[in-house]
């Protein structure tokens, strides 16, 4: 009975220190936010229409490259060994042309990664000072995002506070 008494004012005394400490938290949504906001929008379709632009230099690159296969294959046996070789190395270096293009296009740390850190960066960093004054303002210690890619499964609507956000964004 003194071991069931002693865990009881243990626990009592831990809860009590618990809720004394509690933490405020919030959460955010920050695909939603970067929706609401007129920049991202602008940013989002310059990125967009770039890509586009590079892809279809690309499948114009890729429609070349089988033209000149298909014509290959065609005139392969009228053709003298030497020219065959010939248009074989153009074949290959288009693919290594179209290859290298994409990398530098669409790669890691190619002109699409960098022209997205170069437009969207900014506006990323906007957010997070507008989440860290909220989280100032109003004593949070921690300030969670619950968009697509985050691990929260559930969370009351009340502790939402990405509207709070984009009014701070717009002032």
């Amino acid at each position: 009975m003194k071991y069931f008494f002693t865990i009881a004012i243990i626990f009592a005394v831990t809860f009590s220190s618990y809720l004394v400490n509690a933490q405020k938290f919030a959460f955010v949504d920050s695909e939603y936010i970067l929706d609401q906001m007129e920049s991202y929008q602008k940013a989002q379709k310059q990125i967009d229409d770039l890509s586009e632009k590079w892809q279809n230099e690309i499948k114009g690159k890729n429609e070349l490259l089988e033209k000149k296969k298909n014509d290959l294959k065609k005139n392969e046996i009228l053709l003298p060994a030497e020219t065959k070789k010939e248009r074989e190395k153009e074949i290959e270096d288009l693919i290594t042309e179209i290859r290298t293009y994409q990398s530098k296009k669409f790669g890691v740390g190619g002109d699409l990664f960098k022209k997205r850190k170069e437009l969207i960066q900014p506006i990323q960093r906007k957010i997070y000072k507008a989440i860290e004054s909220l989280a100032e303002d109003n004593n949070y210690s921690f300030v969670l995002d619950k968009s697509k890619h985050s691990n929260i499964l559930f969370a009351d609507p009340k502790y939402d506070k990405s509207d709070d956000i984009i009014r701070k964004l717009k002032k």
